[in-house]
């Protein structure tokens, strides 16, 4: 068993409700695939990238998961998709976005996987609602601590 750092993230509505409700059926989802530790508040975030589309509620999760790394990350992949995710426009509106940010202390390289997530220390959305609730977290290549990171961007 490893504890794995998630974030969330939805600006669409869909058959699970507003964003809010999408957050909530992903969260119940993942709890399918390991034992959901902590769940972070949403967050009310403008859109990063394409900016063209609605505002984002963003979240993350700590889940404890005895999946091998690349396996949890085709599952994420598989509630997205589940859920009606569409990859129509790179970084597009979307009813679900799952990012696997940790697994453990792991640095994995592979074509379809880089852990830690090689973004997240730039991403106030990601790195706000994880500081919440695993903000001593320390990144294995940067060596700082969530809370670090967070700090780093204001």
């Amino acid at each position: 068993m490893a504890l794995a750092a998630i974030a969330l993230g939805s600006n669409l509505t869909s058959s699970f409700g507003d964003r809010e409700g999408n957050l909530r059926e992903a969260i119940r989802r993942l709890g399918n695939l390991g034992e959901v530790k902590a769940v972070s508040s949403f967050f009310d975030t403008e859109p990063v990238g394409y900016t063209d589309q609605p505002r984002f509620l963003n979240g993350a999760l700590l889940l404890e998961s005895d999946l091998a790394p690349p396996e949890l990350m085709r599952a994420l992949l598989q509630v997205e998709h589940q859920m009606g995710r569409e990859r129509v426009i790179a970084k597009g509106p979307r009813v679900i976005d799952l990012d696997l940010l940790f697994y453990g202390n792991q640095i994995v390289n592979t074509p379809k996987l880089t852990l830690p997530h090689p973004e997240m220390q730039h991403r106030r959305f990601v790195l706000e609602p994880l500081a919440e609730i695993a903000g001593e977290w320390t990144h294995p290549v940067l060596g700082a601590s969530v809370e670090e990171m967070l700090r780093g961007l204001q």
